[in-house]
């Protein structure tokens, strides 16, 4: 039972996987378009936070559309106590950026900060992912 579970999760993300690089090579050929955070590698580092400034963090992240065609932003999600407030829900057109409002709060006392924000839109690439680091530390 174990064996065929296992394989029959390998077949699905094989077959996952060639779905996704089918849809990529037919929107480059067609025009589709492109999700792209304006973040360098999809990623945000915070840095160093003390544990006497800041308890909440808000965000305003944004993104562009770098394809031929409006892009749509569905549904964007984030993990572990991190909230979406609001997101460009209109279609952006093809050179213009929009924007995720990101928030959450920390708690005070030394940590990691490891938080990420997903979206799914029309990109044929599929779902988005960008990520939040940063460090909560007492001041010496």
């Amino acid at each position: 039972m174990r064996k065929s579970i296992c394989f029959l999760s390998m077949l699905f993300m094989g077959l996952f996987v060639v779905s996704i690089v089918n849809n990529g090579n037919s929107a480059q050929a067609s025009g589709e378009p492109k999700f792209e955070f304006q973040e360098k590698e999809n990623r945000i580092d915070l840095g160093t936070i003390y544990t006497d400034e800041s308890e909440e963090i808000n965000l305003e992240v944004e993104f562009k559309n770098t394809g031929t065609e409006p892009l749509v932003v569905s549904h964007v999600r984030a993990c572990c106590g991190t909230r979406i407030k609001d997101w460009t829900k209109e279609p952006v057109n093809p050179g213009e950026t929009g924007t995720i409002e990101v928030h959450f709060r920390l708690a005070p006392r030394p940590h990691n900060i490891n938080r990420t924000v997903l979206t799914m839109s029309n990109d044929p690439g599929g779902q988005k992912v960008l990520r939040i680091r940063g460090r909560v530390a007492h001041r010496d």
